[in-house]
């Protein structure tokens, strides 16, 4: 036997394992990879909830979950808006400038929502990620100023809120409750997740 046929044989032999070799991890490396898309579950908890405002009450707040978080939906009264613009001195950001995370151009305004009788904020506090307390409710009360207005009180920190969801100046939370994208759907019919209509 000439050294040519055994050389032969040994690069078919070698041809034959690498194409094995490819097709073995390509085949590993398939559902590998398309463990990277995310499931079923995973895009329903990002998807777009629709709300019902219609039976909501001024002074009333509807929770719902988006994203794993609790979203707020607030109707205010006539006196909780009223009250509003005249805090904008108390507040660290009263206008919503501040880059934490993105705003809105609809919540750019001093009730930071699309109808003024709506608000609607993630109900994080932007501390540390506890979650505030209700305190719609005028006057003195326990944690709070003397002249509250009615707004959330964080009970982790003693961060406070005004009904717009904006900070109060000199509190631990760095920024004002966010405001996740939504839009109306119909006057009863709120869409917390998106804001452009298709």
């Amino acid at each position: 036997m000439s050294d040519n046929a055994v050389d032969q044989g040994k690069r078919t032999w070698l041809i034959a394992t690498s194409c094995a070799g490819a097709v073995g991890g390509v085949a590993t490396a398939v559902p590998f990879v398309s463990t990277f898309a995310p499931s079923e579950r995973a895009k329903a908890a990002g998807a777009a909830v629709e709300v019902d405002v219609s039976a909501l009450q001024p002074g009333e707040k509807l929770t719902v979950e988006w994203r794993g978080k609790p979203v707020w939906v607030v109707r205010r009264t006539p006196e909780q808006l009223a009250e509003l613009a005249k805090m904008d001195a108390q507040m660290a950001d009263p206008a919503s400038d501040r880059k934490a995370y993105p705003i809105p151009e609809y919540a750019k305004n001093t009730h930071r929502s699309i109808k003024p009788e709506f608000l609607v904020v993630i109900g994080v506090c932007t501390h540390l990620g506890c979650s505030p307390s209700d305190k719609f409710v005028a006057g003195p009360q326990a944690s709070l100023p003397d002249d509250w207005k009615g707004g959330f009180l964080c009970p982790c920190h003693g961060s406070t809120f005004d009904m717009a969801g904006r900070v109060f100046k000199n509190k631990p939370a760095p920024d004002n409750l966010e405001v996740p994208p939504h839009m109306y759907l119909s006057d009863a019919k709120l869409l917390i997740g998106e804001d452009k209509k298709a």
